[in-house]
């Protein structure tokens, strides 16, 4: 394999930067929150409170990458940045599908995505290859979130079907993004002429 094409670059496993050490606390934070989240939405009481630490949850995750982009990558980041991610979304939203503010085949439907990728990029990083995040797939979060939140959100409870469209639009997304992050990495396969 070409070292100097899409390589994975050495780094820390944690930092040693304030920012680093910052960034990753908070990725833990989320971590750790996410299924008190996911408890709160199956009790649904308070209601505004699930609300707001779902805003928080999403919040953290804004924080912590421009608190990342001041620091040298790390591994710690890198791995478990994104899989905070999919694990605010995914168990949120799937105690939302019991709690019936959202439609189970959507959630199916981001759930393999999510997982599928996050093996994808595993795979590929364990040998060499960097497949890096996309901006789209930034975007494709917020939209996520966006849908958890207006399912979420007493002043809509009797107008879900904002929360339906905007999970639909999560669910596109989700799937576009799915499919550019394989198209990367086959054409990252050809530039290296590794198979």
């Amino acid at each position: 394999m070409n070292s100097e094409v899409d390589a994975v670059p050495k780094m820390d496993l944690i930092g040693s930067s304030r920012y680093a050490l910052a960034a990753n606390g908070l990725t833990i934070a989320r971590l750790l929150l996410a299924p008190v989240l996911a408890l709160l939405i199956l009790d649904r009481n308070p209601w505004w409170v699930t609300f707001w630490l779902g805003w928080a949850l999403g919040a953290t995750d804004l924080f912590d990458g421009k608190l990342a982009r001041q620091a040298t990558p790390t591994k710690f980041g890198a791995f478990f940045d994104p899989l905070a991610d999919k694990a605010v979304v995914l168990l949120a939203g799937f105690a939302l599908v019991t709690h019936r503010s959202h439609w189970l085949i959507p959630m199916v439907l981001i759930a393999i995505r999510e997982v599928g990728i996050q093996l994808y990029r595993s795979y590929w990083s364990r040998r060499g290859l960097a497949i890096p995040a996309r901006t789209s797939a930034k975007y494709k979060t917020f939209i996520q979130g966006l849908a958890l939140a207006a399912a979420m959100c007493p002043a809509l409870d009797g107008a879900l079907w904002i929360a339906d469209v905007l999970l639909w639009v999560a669910v596109a997304f989700t799937l576009v993004t799915g499919a550019q992050y394989i198209l990367d990495g086959q054409g990252a396969l050809r530039t290296t002429g590794s198979r």
